[in-house]
């Protein structure tokens, strides 16, 4: 089967592809502090890598294998990117600056279950209100159209906060009542 050269080149592209997705994911999941999860499916990935290199290495005259290899590394970059925002691993601290003190966004914001903390803000053309807002990475979208939603002009920025520690929101996700 193996002698097969368009065989070949397939099970070269399928094994490289399910390898580079397997190390975007473990890298994910490192990053994210999952060490244990991630170690397990290293040793999966290694397994993979090491079948895979071996088939190319081992045909090195067949420059469709090489190319097989390079080509599936690519595509699994991507499909590994797909994984991780179809998992959306983690949470997002989002800060909104609004004009709008009249509508108490705040408010709006968390009736739907989101942690706000708000403030007032000093910027260049006078008083803002800023609100800091805490949620699953799963819901970013829908937190983005909710604030655009209530206030179109809202400055929004986003980041991956890297510890989280008492509050409303840790107090809400131990007991599972978040966003029910």
């Amino acid at each position: 089967m193996l002698e097969n050269s368009f065989v070949m080149v397939a099970i070269i592209l399928i094994i490289n592809i399910v390898y580079v997705s397997f190390f975007t994911i473990r890298m994910i999941l490192t990053l994210k502090g999952q060490r244990y999860l991630a170690a397990c499916l290293s040793m999966v990935e290694v397994v993979i890598y090491v079948l895979g290199l071996g088939l190319v290495l081992k045909n090195l005259n067949e420059i469709q294998n090489l190319i097989a290899y390079a080509v599936g590394y690519g595509i699994g970059v991507i499909i590994g990117m797909k994984i991780e925002e179809k998992l959306a691993l983690g949470y997002i601290t989002v800060n909104v600056i609004t004009t709008e003190w009249d509508k108490d966004l705040p408010k709006l914001i968390r009736e739907k279950g989101y942690g706000v903390t708000d403030w007032q803000a000093h910027g260049l053309e006078g008083n803002r209100m800023a609100m800091q807002i805490l949620t699953p990475r799963k819901l970013e979208l829908k937190l983005y159209d909710t604030i655009k939603s209530l206030d179109p002009k809202a400055f929004i920025i986003s980041y991956e906060p890297k510890t989280i520690h008492g509050g409303f929101w840790v107090k809400s996700v131990k007991r599972g009542q978040l966003f029910k």
